[in-house]
């Protein structure tokens, strides 16, 4: 009997402690081995617009710590120690052990309590393999480069293509952990470290997968607003119908280039990556208008005679149009041009088939439309 009333109370301790969990916070206890003069930890959490350090503690004399903290909903968090950063997630009612290595130069780290942060940690290994991949290939091109005693376009020319296609390596593995975690908060976090101008129809469509879902997380609900905005005018899409004065101050439509291709060309006298850009445009404006591609310039000057002084000299011999309003024009409101340079390639159906792509990737656009074999 006495055992029997031993184990009862057992039980209804360990209720008690369950019970007495608090739900209006989140605890995080941390160990640490080998932190060496380490004496601070800092938290830190992700809102809308920027990631700020929210706690501080001291490290105990047996190397751990622990921070208390609220979390109405689910959220990135990350612990500062020394100069590493540790990325986790949490929400209130949830209590993580995390532990560390300080002396290991890979930065690994064990979370548990959440199930969210351990594929954090999934992405977190995508990022620092191709990181650490462009860091190497930045310090030989800054030995090389000093070797020589000055910038080169030769060692550019070698390197660069490298740098871009670890770049497009790296997109293409991050969108494949978003297809793979749709409804892991990780997925929405690794997917605003795309490039938002090159992966807009794939960031569009998971904006889509995940409408009904982290109704509570205030970065996602702005994620799905911004991809809502730009849908209507996203590859796929008709390309909405506008009028703007031309040069000579006429009228010219969208609708004039109905049954053909056109590429709309939103730039500015101003605009430095712009002038830059459009020598590789009128390259290809020369070697594609007769096989049917057509540029209709859209400029965000003001001035009107910078805006004509730049078309002679960059020799834009394409039509021109102008509500000389930078990106307050109606054209750009319309079309959602927040930078620039900023392209639209337009089908003869009128559907956008392309956006923003310059470049090299302009030239293998155009050539697979006007090149397809018979």
């Amino acid at each position: 009997m006495k055992q029997r009333f031993i184990t009862f109370i057992a039980f209804l301790s360990a209720l008690f402690i369950i019970s007495c969990k608090s739900s209006d916070d989140f605890t995080i206890s941390g160990t640490l081995k080998n932190p060496g003069d380490l004496k601070m930890v800092y938290l830190l959490e992700a809102d809308s617009t920027q990631i700020i350090i929210v706690d501080s503690t001291t490290l105990s004399e047996k190397n751990k710590f622990q921070f208390k903290h609220k979390a109405p909903y689910a959220n990135l968090f990350k612990l500062r120690i020394g100069n590493n950063i540790f990325d986790f997630i949490a929400k209130n009612g949830d209590d993580i052990e995390f532990s560390t290595d300080m002396s290991d130069i890979s930065h690994a780290y064990n979370v548990s309590g959440s199930e969210t942060s351990e594929k954090i940690k999934e992405f977190n290994k995508i990022s620092n393999y191709y990181g650490e991949k462009n860091s190497i290939l930045s310090d030989e091109y800054s030995t090389k480069a000093q070797a020589l005693g000055h910038e080169s376009d030769s060692l550019l020319s070698i390197y660069m293509p490298q740098f871009q296609k670890n770049i497009t390596d790296y997109s293409n593995a991050v969108l494949k952990f978003i297809a793979d975690n749709k409804k892991s908060l990780a997925a929405f976090y690794a997917a605003t470290s795309l490039d938002q101008y090159k992966y807009e129809q794939q960031l569009v469509a998971y904006a889509d997968d995940i409408k009904d879902d982290f109704k509570d997380n205030p970065g996602v609900q702005i994620f799905i607003r911004q991809m809502e905005a730009i849908k209507p005018v996203s590859v796929g899409h008709k390309a909405p119908e506008f009028t703007a004065a031309g040069i000579d101050g006429k009228p010219i439509k969208l609708s004039d280039y109905k049954g053909k291709y056109v590429m709309l060309d939103f730039w500015a006298s101003w605009c430095a990556p712009c002038r830059q850009e459009n020598p590789n445009v009128v390259k290809q404006y020369n070697k594609y208008k007769s096989k049917g591609f057509n540029i209709l310039g859209i400029s965000l000057d003001t001035d009107k005679k910078d805006w004509e002084k730049a078309i002679a000299a960059d020799k834009l011999t394409w039509t021109h149009v102008s509500d000389l309003k930078r990106f307050e024009g109606p054209t750009e409101l319309l079309y959602k041009v927040e930078a620039i340079p900023s392209n639209f390639i337009i089908n003869p159906q009128g559907v956008i088939v392309a956006k923003n792509v310059t470049g090299a990737d302009l030239e293998e656009f155009l050539n697979k439309i006007f090149n397809k074999p018979e």
